[in-house]
């Protein structure tokens, strides 16, 4: 197996062989765009991963990375687009650069061209790899939707906010990994086993990127430190500081996640506060832990090399290290 860094580089040079020089320009440019903004690629490295745990060729599921991989940008267009979001990696966003009716075309047309990545495979492939890729599309449309329900209720539990990051982050990390194995022609149990090791570091990826927006360095983290609390995002942190308040502390926390501002440092103090004193810092904590050690619990079960599962727990460690 290579080092990330060199899936990493692989996939790039792949990906900037697929750039479309066809008409209408308008339609295809923010597609180029989108894909060439950059980020950490950490979907499509973990289908190229998964492809030679199970003992295949890496470039084999080059195709299938780049189906994740646009399909992941896909998403991320319409969300800037639900969110108004103006920058995406420090860049305009798409609907910014060009228009509202560019980004929500160019995504529909990605979401296609991510299939059409699917067409470079035999046909018992194909319909393996489909299959569990609609499937996702539409948890991860579920999730984002759940998301914006969240947004105006005021009684979401931590059940259900779980299970929206599930949805809208983690299966998309899971069904990554799940492609490598469908390629490799690995046994079900193996590739049933990476799907729940990718679910489970997805979950745990994502709950560290909300106890990071609150208590990350602003100088690594990449975005707006205390962004969450700005946008009253009822987080895991923030769900456990109401449930471990005091009536009085919980009832301030509400009352300061009813406020909307655009920046307020003194706003983003005082959630910090409660949520350290209220132990819903700590708590957040140990979820990422245990649903990192779940990752590497399915890895025991996994019937490969002991060197391959190591090079996995080591990337699920570098990945909860992160400080970005």
């Amino acid at each position: 197996m290579l080092p990330i860094h060199e899936y990493q580089e692989h996939f790039l040079q792949y990906l900037e062989n697929q750039k479309i020089n066809k008409e209408p320009k308008n339609l295809y440019e923010p597609i180029d765009y989108i894909l060439g903004l950059g980020g950490k690629r950490m979907r499509p490295v973990l289908t190229l991963m998964a492809a030679e745990v199970f003992d295949a060729d890496y470039t084999k599921a080059l195709p299938a990375a780049t189906a994740v991989e646009v399909f992941h940008n896909f998403s991320l267009v319409h969300d800037d687009i639900m969110d108004d979001a103006p920058l995406r990696r420090g860049q305009q966003t798409v609907h910014e650069k060009w228009n509202l009716n560019a980004g929500i075309l160019s995504g529909d047309a990605m979401l296609i061209l991510a299939y059409q990545y699917f067409e470079k495979y035999e046909p018992a492939v194909f319909r393996d790899l489909a299959k569990l890729f609609s499937k996702t599309a539409i948890e991860v449309c579920e999730g984002q939707q759940w998301d914006v329900d969240f947004e105006t209720r005021t009684d979401v539990t931590i059940p259900e906010y779980l299970k929206m990051i599930e949805y809208k982050t983690a299966v998309l990390v899971a069904a990554a990994m799940k492609m490598g194995a469908i390629i490799a022609d690995t046994s079900k149990e193996n590739a049933d086993l990476i799907y729940n090791f990718g679910l489970n570091l997805g979950i745990a990826f994502q709950l560290q990127d909300d106890y990071l927006d609150a208590f990350g360095d602003p100088e690594t983290f990449g975005k707006q430190v205390g962004g969450d609390i700005i946008e009253n995002k009822k987080t895991y942190l923030y769900l456990k500081a109401l449930e471990f308040s005091t009536p009085e502390k919980a009832l301030e926390l509400e009352q300061l996640f009813s406020l909307q501002l655009d920046e307020n440092a003194e706003k983003i103090e005082t959630a910090k506060t409660i949520f350290n004193e209220s132990g819903a810092s700590k708590a957040t904590q140990e979820a990422i832990e245990s649903y990192t050690f779940k990752a590497f619990e399915t890895l025991e079960k996994m019937d490969i090399d002991f060197s391959k599962k190591e090079v996995l727990k080591a990337f699920g460690e570098n990945l909860m290290g992160r400080k970005v």
